[in-house]
């Protein structure tokens, strides 16, 4: 009959319950040290727990590289410039121009470069850094405006044209916006000249098949044989020479002015302070991605003497698809200056 006594154990065995209880002990130690490891060490912005928790957060409150409401920024907030080229249907762009001088750091990694290259419009090859500075404005809102400045002694030597461009053409179909100072005078020096203050959208240079190319161009001295103070509203379908369609505006416009250009639909439609100047047609529509610039250059050289211009950008506002009147992009502009928001870009993921 079997003895009640416990016999002892062979070595065989000893070893394998020893690996049964390392195991058990091991597999314990797990459970209870990752839950505590978790609530120590919360889970890092790349992990995917945290992944899950941005998702469901995206409709409370913007990240950079998402689209962002006025009211959903914080005071002295940025977006940076993301660095993907696809472009998103909903994105926006809002600058205010809060810079230090044209080699702020922040200027070029928020996409914006000065124009140094020869070539035309207007006096070729005198494009300068030079010209391009963020002074303080009084009458401009929040204080502070872009200055483009340009400056000649009547001789191609003496001329120093500027501009202001994006890197990359992020911007398609929407609604542009900018609040521009246009001057009908020099700051010094003799007036007369056939200066031009011009906002545009325009393909790279490389751009053949679909160019596209929407132009403001205001003239306060009139030019190429026209005596009168002009605005040009003008609509391109290729770089050739006349493939354009214009409407120009015969009025003095000396100050503040917000100028937009709504592209949706096949039609492109100029607005100056929220007055319709000008809409053009299919063919004449935007037929692929383009720059934004702003320039002061010269016709032609009329005289000689030494003069100084400067034309002002307070703000440019910038809405993918869709179309905005006026009172939408001020309501926009004015809770990005309340929030203390200088910049945001969300048109490229």
């Amino acid at each position: 009959m079997p003895s009640s006594r416990r016999q002892p154990l062979s070595r065989g065995r000893r070893v394998f319950n020893l690996l049964v209880f390392v195991v058990v002990v091991a597999v314990g130690g797990v459970v209870l040290v990752v839950p505590l490891y978790r609530h120590l060490h919360p889970a890092s912005p790349a992990s995917p727990v945290a992944d899950a928790a941005a998702g469901s957060a995206a409709g409370r409150s913007a990240s950079p590289g998402q689209s962002a409401s006025p009211g959903q920024v914080q005071a002295g907030q940025t977006t940076p410039r993301p660095k993907s080229t696809t472009l998103r249907p909903d994105g926006l762009l809002f600058d205010d121009f809060h810079y230090t001088g044209g080699d702020d750091p922040s200027l070029r990694a928020h996409g914006w470069t000065i124009r140094t290259e020869g070539g035309g419009p207007g006096v070729h090859d005198t494009w300068t850094t030079d010209g391009v500075s963020f002074p303080s404005a009084s009458d401009a809102q929040g204080g502070k405006a872009l200055q483009l400045q340009l400056t000649s002694g009547g001789t191609k030597a003496t001329t120093h044209q500027t501009e202001l461009t994006t890197a990359e053409p992020q911007f398609f179909t929407g609604t542009y916006a900018a609040r521009i100072y246009f001057t009908d005078g020099p700051v010094s020096g003799q007036n007369g000249d056939h200066i031009n203050e011009s906002f545009y959208a325009i393909s790279p240079s490389t751009e053949k098949k679909n160019y596209s190319e929407l132009d403001y161009e205001y003239m306060p001295n009139g030019g190429w044989g026209s005596p009168k103070p002009e605005l040009d509203a003008t609509s391109w379908h290729s770089e050739k020479e006349g493939d354009r369609v214009y409407q120009p505006s015969y009025q003095r416009l000396h100050g503040w002015h917000t100028v937009m250009i709504v592209a949706v639909k096949g039609q492109t439609t100029y607005f100056l302070d929220g007055e319709k100047i000008f809409t053009s047609g299919a063919d004449y529509s935007m037929r692929g991605p383009v720059n934004v610039a702003f320039s002061t250059w010269l016709i032609d050289l009329p005289f000689t003497g030494q003069r100084t211009w400067n034309m002002q950008v307070n703000w440019f506002y910038y809405q993918a698809g869709k179309s905005l009147t006026l009172n939408d992009v001020n309501k926009s502009v004015n809770a990005y200056y309340s929030a203390g928001t200088h910049y945001v870009n969300s048109l490229t993921r």
